[in-house]
């Protein structure tokens, strides 16, 4: 089952993070977050997934447990991002946490440094 609302909660817990910004990847329309213009999460022109930073060991952690939720994306997969699709059932939880280790890999240390969020 699709989540209609995965832009929209997508946009929300990434601008949340602390001068978190959007916009597009090189030619793409979809949404991409960035943070100093570093990119800690682009999605899919149809919306159907996104892609983020991970620590070592996390993307096989992932893909491993539930490959019908994570991925190894093309590109970018060999430098350890992570796709997640958005077109199935997903734990928003889970992704935000996910999310918000892409940003604290890729923001400067002063940033990356957040207290943690309940």
């Amino acid at each position: 089952m699709s989540d209609l609302d995965a832009p929209e909660r997508l946009r929300d817990i990434c601008l949340a993070l602390p001068e978190a910004t959007e916009k597009p990847f090189g030619g793409h329309t979809a949404p991409s977050y960035r943070v100093r213009d570093k990119l800690f999460l682009m999605t899919s022109e149809d919306g159907t997934y996104m892609t983020f930073k991970a620590a070592p060991g996390v993307q096989e952690a992932l893909v491993g447990e539930d490959p019908d939720r994570f991925f190894v994306p093309k590109y970018v997969g060999s430098r350890g991002w992570v796709g997640a699709r958005l077109d199935v059932d997903q734990d928003w939880d889970e992704l935000a946490e996910l999310i918000e280790d892409s940003y604290r890999l890729i923001a400067p240390k002063r940033l990356s440094a957040l207290p943690d969020q309940p």
